[in-house]
């Protein structure tokens, strides 16, 4: 599988940077319920994700204009605020991505104190070959990478596909290069805070961990070698009645 680092550039310094339903008949004894498919004999085992995520191309909903996702991580919970017209693009990936769970499961890999916390390659090696190639094209820069807002993670124009970045600082920096923000965190910056960042930044450039090892080993590699890092439970979409109200 071909992956190539998501990288933000910084200066002169380049960081390199996934029911059954059942019914009686009335009057009748009940009939001996069949087991689960995935149970039965030789049947296949059922995939541990949503198997839409398997074909990228057909995940193509158009994104609400504003939008909250809820997630839930072995540090706390956050929410996310997405502004459809600040990267259209971006919005809408990322509500497709969330639609079909492809974070759940995924890790805070790349988490960097006073600069950003990066996520999104799938705990599943399956489901990050399917969008290793999956690219959207670039969106014009609205909102400045400042603290707090998210925007996704690139190897060069138009190559962003699933990762994302939350911003620690104000990246201002990081708009020159194309960086587009499409949200904000609303609620549980302080959980974001927090997310473990002691294996520091991963390779070739340092010890952490590597997207290639990510993407083809995929979380049983973060077991066993980068256990402390902190990853996300669920990350859903957040139903228009929960919204939080809008900032005045």
């Amino acid at each position: 599988m071909r992956h190539h680092n998501k990288i933000l550039i910084l200066a002169c310094l380049s960081i390199t940077v996934s029911a059954s339903a059942q019914g009686q008949t009335a009057n009748k004894a009940p009939a001996k319920m069949p087991e689960m498919a995935s149970q039965a004999p030789g049947a296949t085992k059922a995939a541990p994700f949503d198997p839409a995520l398997l074909q990228p191309a057909t995940l193509r909903a158009k994104a609400p204009e504003v939008y909250e996702v809820k997630f839930v991580t072995t540090a706390g919970d956050f929410v996310i605020r997405v502004t459809r017209a600040w990267a259209p693009a971006g919005a809408d990936r990322f509500y497709n991505l969330v639609l079909h769970h492809f974070y759940d499961g995924a890790s805070f890999f790349r988490v960097l104190p006073g600069f950003m916390a990066q996520f999104g390659l799938s705990p599943y090696p399956e489901v990050s070959r399917a969008w290793d190639q999956a690219a959207i094209k670039d969106d014009p820069v609205v909102k400045s990478n400042h603290r707090g807002y998210i925007s996704f993670a690139m190897a060069g124009p138009n190559t962003r596909t699933t990762q994302v970045f939350i911003n620690y600082g104000n990246n201002e920096r990081l708009d020159s290069s194309g960086f587009s923000a499409f949200g904000m965190v609303t609620d549980g910056m302080k959980v974001v805070d927090k997310f473990y960042s002691g294996y520091g930044e991963g390779a070739p450039g340092g010890h952490g961990p590597s997207q290639g090892l990510i993407a083809n080993r995929g979380r049983s590699y973060l077991e066993q070698d980068f256990p402390k890092l902190d990853s996300i439970k669920t990350a859903t979409l957040v139903p228009a009645a929960e919204k939080q109200p809008e900032a005045q």
